[in-house]
């Protein structure tokens, strides 16, 4: 029986956050913590505590092991593009774009 968990509108480019998300993706859930807590990227640390509440969705269902859980799907899509400028030279103006992401983490038990 799988569990989910989604994180909207986190303050993050999807190509930077699929990079972590491959490094967890069919891995068991205290080994994805793991991997993780030793990533030295902004997102492992909005992953990870996505990754904590999906156990904890999991937790909640008294029918499903948490320790046998592993990440069955992980999916990083693109959110809304904030749109801000900044001036330039000439008195011209340049746009700059804040990419958001919408995080889909499925935990399923082995």
């Amino acid at each position: 029986m799988e569990v989910r968990a989604k994180l909207r509108f986190a303050r993050l480019a999807p190509s930077k956050a699929k990079l972590v998300a491959d490094l967890i993706r069919g891995k068991g859930s205290e080994e994805a913590m793991n991997i993780l807590s030793f990533t030295k990227k902004a997102a492992a640390g909005v992953i990870k505590k996505l990754l904590k509440s999906a156990i904890a969705n999991a937790n909640q269902r008294k029918t499903i092991d948490v320790d046998r859980l592993y990440v069955k799907k992980i999916s990083v899509d693109q959110g809304p593009t904030w749109k801000r400028y900044t001036p330039r030279a000439l008195g011209r103006a340049t746009m700059i774009r804040k990419r958001t992401s919408h995080i889909t983490i499925v935990l399923d038990e082995k």
